[in-house]
């Protein structure tokens, strides 16, 4: 189960890094501070998945769930939103280090 965990880390670090390269690309075209929120991305990748996942989570899930916690995680910068998943995922497929016995 850690693998899984790991390889979704890994995946997460790659799409953050990714994104960011994305948005620094496009800010220093642009010469100003460019971040392109995830829903946007999302939209432009697969808008049918983003459509199906809002209809999905109002009505069978908790639809108050979405207007104030998912829209504020699809507002934020897309390699943010990935980073902070990574690290998440990342502490969760930790190894925990053999404890060394007390030495009397």
């Amino acid at each position: 189960m850690r693998f899984v965990v790991r390889m979704l880390a890994m995946f997460s670090l790659a799409v953050a890094i990714i994104m960011a390269v994305s948005d620094a690309t496009r800010s220093i075209a642009a010469g100003d501070w460019i971040a392109t929120p995830l829903g946007q991305s999302w939209y432009s990748v697969s808008p049918d998945t983003l459509n199906l996942t809002q209809a999905t989570i109002q009505r069978y899930l908790l639809p108050a769930l979405w207007d104030p916690v998912i829209v504020f995680v699809l507002t934020l910068p897309g390699w943010l939103v990935f980073a902070v998943l990574a690290l998440i995922l990342h502490f969760i497929g930790q190894t925990r280090g053999r404890r060394k016995p007390a030495s009397a």
